[in-house]
């Protein structure tokens, strides 16, 4: 249960930290990263416990769902024309193909909305209800860091 506490303490403090970077939106670069951030300790969270290697709970499940559901909500506003230069890790083909990358966002924000509804008011029942629901987002992740995120 301690394990739990200290989860949902992360993603409360990295909510808040992503509330104040989305506010700050004079630096899409950074507010992009924070809420990428975000993302990524969920996908940490979340694909330990699809790995079997973080316990499962319902409560840690709906957090990386919340999570990744929010950074959906938001996540396509940081990329006005311009923040291609600097500090990023985002690929020109962004604005390049704006239309592809507006789809890509919406397959993200709708397996996003669609997983927080399976997982109801308490969160996903047992592993296998969170496998269902987180699996289709991360597939989203990945097509669109394919294409559009300069790689490592």
């Amino acid at each position: 249960m301690r394990i739990v506490r200290n989860v949902a303490a992360i993603f409360m403090l990295a909510g808040l930290g992503f509330t104040g970077s989305v506010q700050a939106a004079d630096d899409p670069i950074a507010t992009r990263q924070a809420i990428m951030s975000s993302v990524g300790a969920a996908a940490g969270l979340g694909g330990g416990m699809m790995k079997g290697e973080v316990t499962f709970s319902p409560v840690a499940g709906k957090a990386a769902i919340a999570t990744m559901n929010a950074a959906a909500a938001s996540f396509g506003d940081f990329f006005p024309e311009g923040s291609d230069q600097g500090d990023t890790g985002a690929l020109p083909a962004i604005w390049e193909s704006a239309d592809g990358f507006a789809a890509e966002l919406a397959k993200f924000s709708a397996a996003a909305g669609k997983a927080m509804e399976a997982s109801g008011k308490d969160g996903p029942a047992d592993l296998d209800a969170f496998k269902a629901a987180m699996g289709p987002v991360f597939g989203t992740c990945k097509s669109c860091h394919e294409t559009y995120r300069k790689k490592n």
